[in-house]
């Protein structure tokens, strides 16, 4: 009799002490392929925080996620080439992120190769890419949080993506997010998004700029 009640009271203080853990759960590793963060944020945050300061001061972007981004896509190592042949810090693809961002700079073409190489310039871009998200794509999301876990699925897996999830009108989609709690819409991510590493991805930028 004694064992059986020492067994619920240590299972019911298992379940409490899960329960009183708001975090946002990983998704299934089962399921996602993407390899865990390879560098500590903070130690990779500290090596760029000269130029990624002053690229989220010039952007008006968190410096805290342009790290976290940094620390997830390539562990701080400016030399990394995806298969994809995204470049550098920020893992920047030059007919993507790279084009558009030139094309907001009035400017033709993408960046090349040896210019997204270059730590600063790389995090110039990737910052300045994360402003365009923020300012044209997802304008309008009220919550600071909500906004922030908007910004780091669209980083990866684009902005239109994000927002088909909830309607393909741009201007019903953003009211649908606003009437969401950010955990809410942490939620609709895991289970509505199309590509299968954007839950991974988002939960392994969020822990990532927690640790920052």
């Amino acid at each position: 009799m004694n064992i059986s009640v020492n067994y619920l009271v240590i299972l019911v203080t298992l379940i409490l002490a899960g329960c009183a853990d708001k975090s946002p759960p990983p998704p299934d590793r089962s399921q996602l392929s993407t390899p865990l963060i390879s560098s500590p944020p903070k130690k990779v945050a500290n090596s760029w925080s000269a130029i990624t300061q002053h690229a989220a001061l010039n952007y008006g972007v968190d410096q805290k996620l342009v790290d976290a981004i940094i620390a997830v896509e390539s562990g701080g190592n400016p030399t990394v080439v995806s298969r994809s042949n995204a470049v550098g810090l920020m893992q920047i693809k030059a007919s993507t992120a790279g084009r558009e961002v030139y094309r907001a700079r009035g400017r033709k073409g993408q960046p090349e190769a040896r210019e997204l190489r270059d730590p600063a310039k790389n995090i110039d871009i990737g910052t300045a890419y994360i402003n365009i998200l923020q300012r044209q794509q997802l304008a309008g999301i009220r919550d600071p949080k909500t906004l922030r876990y908007a910004t780091i699925v669209s980083y990866a897996n684009g902005a239109g993506a994000l927002l088909r999830t909830f309607s393909r009108d741009r201007s019903r989609a953003i009211a649908m997010i606003n009437a969401m709690t950010p955990e809410e819409f942490y939620q609709h991510v895991q289970q509505k998004h199309p590509a299968a590493q954007a839950p991974r991805y988002l939960w392994k930028v969020t822990t990532a700029y927690r640790t920052i």
